[in-house]
């Protein structure tokens, strides 16, 4: 009939629009419309059969806010119209994005293709009669915080009926509507283990970001002068935090373009951009202060303030999408949106008719910066609390959204941050805010149900971000439990930096595959991180050392081998659960003929081989071994 073809034809102008106005933009000379070799074989991988199971036809597309997975859905909705993929699979692939569903009251399946249809009448008939040649992209669908735990007799299986959108898209995941389509679910990794378990034998994709040899072009590619762009890489390199944040498309935009401001002011970059904080700060400072000035103008200070003020609101009550009454409300008027879209911290989503920041990260900073500018009171919002409940709340992870805002709020303490603000608004802050942050961490160190609530690498974070060892000193003294699970590089870096401010440390619990596994990228500085935390166990009297979840690879086990060997190390009871070991275990049980202070093993999850059990048993009977409890 021809109607896929003129489907096709309108997809490709529609979207390839829509990606040149609203899908980021400064990047246009990296990024292209056009998919690689690589994405090819990804796409086309999405649904191929793994397992001797029945083919799944819903996948769900992981990743941490802006590490592009809207980007991929468009690659793949646009390579699907210009016939490169997919084309004997799917006559029609249809995108949802939840921001736009959401603002739907109730409507039917039928409803939303008719919205993405060129021209009327649909064929809705025709592109119904075969479900097992359609494929729904659902695109942001943490957005709905949707639960898909109702009841069956709730679903619907009628493309025309209205229901609610909750309704409509549950029956769609659920298969109760159109059982032989297929579906790719777009969701922060937040948000993705909920919707796994709720549905039926979904195939999990993680979307990574940025390779470090993509991190290392992209960089490069924003400097003209190429000595300049290897050393602008050289010092992401060098910082595992910055390079961590290149994995995500947009914060490598934001990370090259600081360095490059930075580069042609004549700064020093280890001064300027020390570390997360410190890199957000001079980003945003730079792009409100014109170029070739040493300060920025009364307009842009106050245009900075009305969007910080708009930031905190969203914050507290998570909203990431402004309309012009929440601008109007926050001190920000129609003439100042032509600024604030130029600087492109705000950008202006077309088809929702709202405004975004650039990246949370941004917002969140933002959000910061409005507390150390002015008070809660003064918020037009009543939703927007005080500092002190935005600390506890933030250490206690109740807000999922709030990933970065109490570090930054530590991070603005610092004395260079407080003189890049001194020379925007003219002011530094005082220290009264530095001592209400201590309050709070003060409270906590004398509650122990409060240091029960918090989550501790959360609270090393902020700690890492603020780099004043007297402060850190004072809020390590309290700790006398500390838990931690170590997903990645920067976890070991932060753990390793407070971990040494600790006096009082009783009972120390590490888990997580990365840290202990060294025979990978940056070994040499993992291995100098991991011996900082080891070296825990003779500088404090800790009692109690639990390594749990991990595989503990030879480099690292030889790192703790040799604290716990020490006869002054004061460890009474050992719990090694759930641990491989990939190193030669006989040194493992000689740690307790060396040791004699140790008196209680924990062996609980880790597996023994025959070997392993005679050598324990060997052990346990030498006179020089004092373990009088095995587990």
């Amino acid at each position: 009939s021809g109607h896929t073809t003129l489907y096709q034809t309108h997809v490709k102008k529609k979207y390839r629009d829509l990606c040149s106005r609203e899908f980021f933009t400064v990047a246009h000379d990296f990024f292209d419309q056009k998919i690689t070799e690589e994405e090819h074989d990804y796409f086309e991988q999405l649904f191929t059969i793994k397992t001797i199971k029945k083919q799944s036809r819903t996948v769900i597309l992981k990743g941490v806010q802006g590490i592009g997975k809207t980007t991929m859905l468009m690659k793949l909705l646009l390579a699907w119209s210009t016939g490169s993929i997919y084309q004997n699979r799917f006559s029609y692939v249809f995108y949802f994005c939840c921001r736009e569903v959401k603002q739907l009251v109730s409507t039917s399946l039928a409803d939303l293709i008719s919205r993405e249809w060129p021209s009327s009448p649909v064929p809705t008939a025709e592109i119904l009669s075969e479900p097992q040649k359609l494929l729904f992209l659902i695109d942001s669908f943490e957005v709905l915080s949707c639960d898909l735990t109702q009841a069956e007799s709730e679903l619907c299986s009628d493309c025309m009926e209205e229901r609610p959108v909750r309704v409509l898209l549950s029956s769609l995941l659920w298969k109760k509507m159109l059982p032989d389509s297929s579906l790719i679910v777009a969701v922060t990794s937040d948000n993705a283990g909920s919707l796994e378990e709720q549905l039926e034998n979904p195939e999990v994709k993680k979307l990574v970001g940025f390779s470090e040899s993509n991190r290392k072009l992209y960089v490069r590619c924003m400097f003209p002068d190429r000595s300049q762009g290897m050393a602008a890489f050289s010092f992401v390199r060098e910082k595992e935090q910055l390079f961590t944040m290149c994995q995500i498309p947009l914060l490598c935009w934001v990370v090259g373009t600081c360095l490059k401001q930075e580069m042609e002011r004549g700064k020093d970059l280890a001064d300027t951009c020390r570390c997360t904080t410190s890199l957000y700060t001079s980003f945003i400072f730079n792009l409100f202060t014109p170029k070739g000035a040493s300060c920025p103008t009364k307009e842009s200070q106050n245009q900075l303030k009305g969007l910080c003020s708009l930031a905190a609101e969203g914050m507290w009550t998570g909203t990431q999408m402004f309309n012009k009454e929440d601008l109007k409300r926050n001190g920000i008027l129609d003439s100042d949106i032509p600024a604030l879209l130029d600087t492109k911290v705000l950008r202006r989503r077309e088809s929702e008719n709202c405004y975004v920041f650039l990246h949370i990260s941004i917002q969140e900073f933002c959000a910061a910066l409005f507390y150390l500018l002015r008070s809660h009171l003064d918020h037009p919002h009543k939703a927007v609390e005080n500092t002190t409940l935005l600390l506890f709340t933030f250490l206690k992870r109740e807000k999922e959204h709030w990933l970065f805002l109490g570090c930054f709020i530590f991070g603005l303490l610092h004395k260079q941050e407080q003189e890049k603000m001194d020379i925007f608004f003219g002011f530094q802050m005082c220290q009264e805010i530095k001592q209400q942050l201590f309050q709070c961490l003060d409270a906590i160190g004398e509650s122990r149900d409060l240091q029960q609530e918090i989550d501790q690498l959360t609270l090393f974070y902020c700690l890492h971000e603020i780099q004043d060892e007297a402060f850190v000193q004072q809020v390590m003294a309290y700790q006398r439990e500390i838990k931690l699970v170590i997903k990645d590089n920067v976890d070991l870096i932060v753990s390793a930096y407070c971990l040494k401010f600790c006096t009082t440390l009783r009972k120390l619990s590490l888990s997580g595959p990365q840290p202990l596994q060294m025979n990978s990228r940056c070994m040499s500085f993992k291995l100098n991180c991991w011996h900082q935390i080891c070296s825990v166990l003779l500088t404090n009297n800790v009692q109690v050392l639990q390594v749990k979840d991990s595989k503990l690879d030879e480099s690292a086990f030889i790192i703790l081998y040799n604290q716990l060997k020490q006869p002054k190390c004061p460890l009474r009871s050992l719990k090694v659960n759930n641990i491989t070991f990939f190193c030669e275990s006989q040194l493992f049980f000689e740690v307790f003929l060396s040791n004699t202070n140790l008196k209680r093993l924990n062996l609980n999850h880790t597996t023994l081989s025959r070997e392993d059990v005679q050598l324990l048993c060997d052990v346990l009977l030498h006179p020089e071994c004092n373990i009088e409890k095995l587990l």
